[in-house]
């Protein structure tokens, strides 16, 4: 693959960090839904982000079976209805397949705004479903959720990749 301009080698990413980042975004998506703002409309769904994060970066260990099992975990955690989080996370992780190749080529701060509609469609059919079984309208507050997952993108993108830049063998006369 021809690299841009500037561009950093990565080291290979560890699966055992890749599924351990996962673990901890499904953790973490728990407590907030325990904690202080319960289930608002407007928190990011952490997984999410990792999900389409680790989709976009290694398509062959994190897939559309991954976001699967996934959804079906924060399904049983929210007591949502046992497929919705699951069907929103498999469309999601299958656009961001769809897209990964281009999404590499593009900035940080240009790939977030790449994933923005990725989220919008992943949460409108969460909410979809969620109507149809006959739920109530979370607010206007729950169109913030795609953007506040968009601009996380940055950070969660800068703090996954930090295990991979750095060097094999550091060395005064080999920087990596």
């Amino acid at each position: 693959m021809i690299m841009r301009p500037g561009q950093q080698l990565l080291l290979p990413a560890s699966p055992v960090f890749i599924w351990s980042s996962l673990v901890v975004a499904l953790l973490l998506n728990m407590v907030q839904n325990m904690g202080l703002w319960g289930r608002a409309a407007w928190v990011p769904d952490l997984v999410a982000v990792v999900l389409v994060f680790w989709t976009v970066h290694q398509p062959l260990r994190v897939g559309v079976g991954t976001a699967f099992v996934f959804g079906l975990c924060m399904d049983v955690h929210q007591a949502a209805w046992l497929g919705q989080h699951a069907l929103a996370y498999t469309v999601l992780s299958y656009l961001a397949i769809a897209i990964h190749r281009r999404l590499l080529w593009f900035s940080v701060p240009s790939q977030a705004m790449q994933v923005l509609p990725l989220f919008v469609i992943a949460h409108a059919i969460e909410w979809v479903l969620r109507l149809l079984g006959g739920g109530i309208f979370p607010g206007w507050w729950m169109l913030l959720t795609p953007v506040v997952e968009a601009a996380l993108w940055p950070v969660v993108s800068v703090a996954l990749l930090l295990p991979q830049r750095r060097a094999p063998d550091p060395d005064d006369n080999r920087p990596l």
